[in-house]
């Protein structure tokens, strides 16, 4: 019975934050899809309810990518450990081309990225540039089949608004982290 009220206030509470209109100023009002490195396919409104940090990557990149995970995995670390678990991770590639799922798979394996901290997903090609577009990120790729991009993280609150963003890579950003940390409700 006890199960039963749980499930029933669970089901309650979700269809009621669900049936909350998005706030115009959130990313979530973009519609695309996104399958992660399990191959499992959502749209990315159906993010909504978790704080998280994003940023775009491709996983070929050996040169600001890996930084970009690095910074990340610092910035979650940085976070008292009980409010770790309330902290998602996105990154999303531009190069759906080559980043396949099991590309993303074993990229994931490969730095650690356990899910489901870590979602590292891919999009159509023209979505993957909407949400670069909206993020403020920019990127082309070169002749080689490289990249040249911006490298920046976003803090995004539970509604997708964007709070914060960081272009300090390679090693904590001490204001970002705290707006991590108050976007969590900690001090």
């Amino acid at each position: 019975m006890k199960r039963l009220l749980v499930l029933l206030l669970v089901m309650i509470g979700g269809h009621a934050f669900a049936a909350t209109p998005l706030p115009r100023d959130s990313i979530y009002q973009l519609d695309i899809s996104l399958t992660d490195q399990g191959g499992q396919t959502a749209m990315l409104a159906q993010r909504r309810g978790q704080v998280q940090v994003i940023s775009m990557f491709y996983s070929s990149c050996t040169m600001v990518c890996p930084m970009i995970v690095d910074t990340m995995r610092a910035t979650r670390n940085a976070v008292d450990e009980p409010q770790r678990d309330r902290l998602g991770l996105l990154l999303v590639s531009f190069d759906p081309a080559r980043d396949s799922v099991d590309a993303l798979r074993q990229y994931a394996a490969r730095r650690k990225l356990d899910a489901p901290a870590w979602t590292l997903a891919r999009a159509e090609p023209q979505a993957a540039r909407q949400l670069a577009a909206l993020l403020g990120l920019q990127y082309r790729q070169l002749p080689d089949g490289d990249f040249n991009h911006s490298s920046e993280l976003i803090l995004l609150d539970a509604d997708g608004r964007i709070l914060a963003r960081s272009t300090v890579i390679g090693r904590l950003d001490p204001p970002f982290v705290e707006a991590v940390k108050h976007a969590l409700g900690t001090p």
